[in-house]
């Protein structure tokens, strides 16, 4: 091959720069050996190709990227599942164009860990959790079960009919008694109806919450559970013992005589929080920073909030987001209810995980109760799980099956509503990298379940999760019509695009326009 000197001097440095990342892409499985060792036999290749795309990710890519698309050679843009394999194209590709004799035909790259092989890995660990593909698409749907589940059998065949491949129960929720019944139906359906369906059962993890509000008959309208209004620039405190949240005391002149309070659920946060830090309440309808901190209460100066006001109710979400807590993830009432869930259920969701030893603390438990094979979903729901999710699957990776479901909701709280998409991606790619299925959560369709009518933006919501492995929808009275929807749209999306890489079908205005001339 003649080569001018201009392209010479292109691609030679391309060529150094792909070398040393393929090095430093070495580097970093040999600097893990240790946690690779332990990682179950099917998952050592995933885990290896995982710690090559860290590696690539740790560097500045985006001058390459450049060059090597100018050059119609792959820019790195969607080879997650195979890294090392893509790496070494790339190569190979840039040597031929600079003149050297390859003793493999150029005719063919190296298909060793390429695309097939990542997306049958993929594949496999998806079908190892939860269940064969029995429909057009691979892609799962996951729906929680109301409690109606317990005493409705036809809604639950109707579900699996419509297209459920999971049945979630959340053990925040109904009772041991409640969840068997479900069960029952969900194992007599599948076998009446000829499709696999997957029992999911979530931990629920600590329920960090606004404790009781008091009565107050002259702010409060008739039948409306117990409240008060937060402002911006309020100041609120929260204390550990639980007393009765009330708002602010005023004088008759509107002079504050004391701050709005509240307690929470658990009181073993105080021994965490720091002045400066974030504080939230109702998914992040509320937020503030903590200013003061004493040992029986602390104080927050309220920065978000409706302009006419927020109201503060019991039993509301409370998230610390930048607050390192020390709560345990397995509460008393996850130790009780484990037993059940490894008796009866296939895969089991982790809440509140956020370091590796958490996950070592369930696999131990599990195999206490003879399950060590139980599937494990580690549900990413803080920022302190995300910031540390390369550890916390290389941990879950000693499990023999393995799945990560993004909580949008308490995520979005945590890291910001301005940042969650970001944040998913992220997810997504680092899953893909690792071959894990992931579980796009929270709000799916959440109009359509709930009122029976889907807005525009839940449409295109649904259609970007396909590329997740699982979508999970809620419950609802059109809960449904809802699986019917995702399954039609989800089997629509497969045929333009499996993860992020677009299928190139036959268009059918391509075809109308050609037509007209």
């Amino acid at each position: 091959m003649n080569t001018t000197a201009l392209t010479t001097i292109r691609i030679e440095p391309l060529i150094e720069q792909i070398e040393h990342l393929r090095k430093q892409m070495q580097q970093a499985e040999e600097d893990h050996q240790a946690v690779l060792d332990l990682v179950q036999p099917h998952y050592q290749e995933s885990a290896r190709n995982m710690l090559h795309y860290l590696s690539l990710r740790s560097h500045e890519m985006r001058d390459l990227q450049e060059q090597l698309s100018a050059l119609a050679i792959s820019s790195f843009g969607h080879s997650e599942g195979y890294t090392m394999g893509n790496l070494d194209n790339i190569l190979l590709l840039l040597q031929l164009l600079r003149g050297d004799q390859i003793e493999q035909p150029a005719t063919r790259v190296n298909d060793n860990r390429g695309y097939e092989w990542a997306k049958e890995r993929l594949n496999r660990h998806l079908v190892d959790l939860f269940g064969p593909c029995d429909r057009g698409h691979c892609s799962k749907i996951m729906v929680t079960l109301p409690t109606e589940a317990s005493y409705n059998y036809e809604m639950v065949k109707e579900l699996i009919k419509a297209g459920m491949d999971v049945a979630r129960i959340n053990t925040s929720h109904d009772t041991p008694d409640e969840w068997r019944k479900m069960i029952l139906y969900i194992r007599r359906a599948s076998e009446e109806t000829g499709r696999h369906c997957t029992v999911y059962m979530d931990l629920s993890g600590p329920k960090l919450r606004t404790g009781e509000v008091k009565e107050n008959e002259e702010k409060q309208k008739k039948n409306e559970e117990p409240n008060f209004q937060l402002f911006m620039g309020d100041t609120l405190e929260v204390y550990r013992e639980p007393i009765a949240g009330e708002g602010a005391l005023l004088n008759e002149q509107g002079g504050l005589l004391r701050p709005a309070r509240i307690s929470t659920t658990l009181p073993e946060v105080f021994d965490d929080v720091r002045p400066g830090e974030q504080f939230c309440i109702d998914d992040g309808k509320i937020r503030g920073i903590v200013r003061q901190v004493a040992p029986d209460k602390f104080s927050v100066v309220i920065t978000q909030a409706s302009i006419k006001g927020s109201r503060v109710r019991a039993d509301k979400g409370i998230n610390f987001p930048d607050t390192h807590l020390s709560l345990p993830s397995l509460t008393a009432d996850d130790y009780a209810n484990l037993p059940f869930i490894a008796e009866y259920a296939d895969v089991v969701g982790y809440s509140f995980v956020r370091r590796p030893d958490d996950v070592r603390i369930l696999q131990r438990e599990l195999e206490k109760l003879g399950r060590p094979e139980m599937g494990i979903v580690l549900k990413v729901e803080t920022k302190e799980a995300f910031d540390r999710l390369p550890n916390l699957l290389l941990a879950a990776m000693q499990s023999s099956k393995v799945g990560v479901m993004i909580a949008r909701g308490d995520l979005a709280v945590e890291i910001g509503f301005d940042r969650i998409a970001e944040v998913q991606e992220e997810i997504l790619w680092i899953c893909e990298a690792a071959h894990i299925p992931n579980i796009w959560a929270t709000e799916v369709l959440d109009k359509l379940a709930k009122k029976g009518a889907a807005t525009r933006a839940e449409i295109t919501d649904a259609a970007m999760s396909g590329r997740a492995e699982c979508v999970m929808l809620n419950k609802g009275p059109h809960i449904v019509a809802a699986v019917q929807m995702l399954d039609n749209i989800i089997g629509r999306m497969a045929d333009h695009q499996f993860k992020r890489k677009v299928n190139l079908r036959p268009l059918g205005v391509a075809k109308r326009f050609l037509k007209e001339r």
